[in-house]
């Protein structure tokens, strides 16, 4: 069966996760905090207490059952379109949360099919709202049915002038081995083997890593490291990156959040069309 566009609106059953101190603290490392950001990697530093990035809630939700309606296709060809976050509280460095994923989208682009789900978090203990996932695929070769092809202007389009903030960071050689311990274990990642059968040479990053590594760059560059005031974050993912690359994130502020791109070690964006709101 093809992609089912009248699966939209179809909801997952309710699924149960939880993470520990260990969890944050790892997931910290793996997106390149270091002895800088102990907050971040340590929970038993001298007068600083433990806290979690906001951009960890993108390994924190099981919403995979919110694929089962959309019909079927080669898991081969779908890639990480773009990814979006939103904090209703700051993320406790441990805790569980309720999830239900929603098929809120599904677009014709001719020679591919997006697909984009929803999930919503609640505290598993109070039922608050805690966080919020908003996750497109691209599914290349199932399009072509006549459907809605969505907007065709990009959001959060960088201004034509310098950025107010430019900020680098080194990513590891082995980078992408550590960061598959929060939860990613695709061997894209991390089999020279199976990267080669994909069209690398060699295992390429994980997007949601980059992302991480440029959500600590507008914790900087915004917020003045505090993760409590990070209240959403979105962008398109536009190229791999390779473990090893250093990623430079650019910002344009604004009232209430700012404009972002990231860039690759040789100049090209690898997240493009980054918003960011914070408050």
């Amino acid at each position: 069966m093809p992609i089912n566009p009248d699966a939209v609106g179809t909801v997952s059953a309710p699924t149960q996760s939880s993470w520990t101190s260990k969890d944050s603290l790892l997931y910290a490392l793996g997106v390149g905090a270091g002895v800088e950001e102990l907050a971040f990697t340590t929970e038993n530093s001298m007068n600083v207490d433990q806290r979690a990035l906001p951009t960890q809630v993108v390994t924190l939700a099981d919403f995979s059952g919110a694929f089962a309606n959309v019909g079927s296709f080669n898991p081969a060809m779908l890639v990480h379109g773009e990814q979006r976050i939103e904090l209703h509280r700051e993320l406790p460095v441990a805790g569980a949360v309720v999830t239900t994923g929603e098929i809120t989208r599904i677009l014709d682009k001719v020679k591919g099919a997006v697909i984009e789900v929803t999930a919503r978090s609640v505290d598993a203990d109070t039922n608050e709202p805690m966080f919020t996932n908003v996750m497109s695929v691209f599914i290349r070769g199932e399009g072509g049915w006549g459907g809605d092809r969505g907007p065709s202007e990009p959001r959060n389009v960088a201004p034509d002038r310098e950025a107010d903030a430019r900020i680098t960071y080194q990513t590891s050689p082995d980078q992408a081995l550590l960061y598959r311990l929060s939860g990613d274990r695709n061997p894209l990642h991390s089999d020279p083997s199976f990267a080669a059968m994909a069209g690398f040479d060699r295992p390429i990053l994980h997007g949601l890593c980059t992302y991480g590594f440029t959500g600590r760059a507008l914790l900087s560059a915004l917020c003045d490291g505090d993760p409590s005031s990070l209240r959403s974050m979105e962008g398109r993912f536009s190229s791999p990156v390779f473990p090893g690359e250093a990623l430079t994130i650019e910002v344009w502020r604004g009232a209430g959040g700012a404009v972002f791109r990231t860039l690759g070690q040789d100049g090209r964006v690898v997240i493009d069309n980054g918003g960011v709101s914070v408050g």
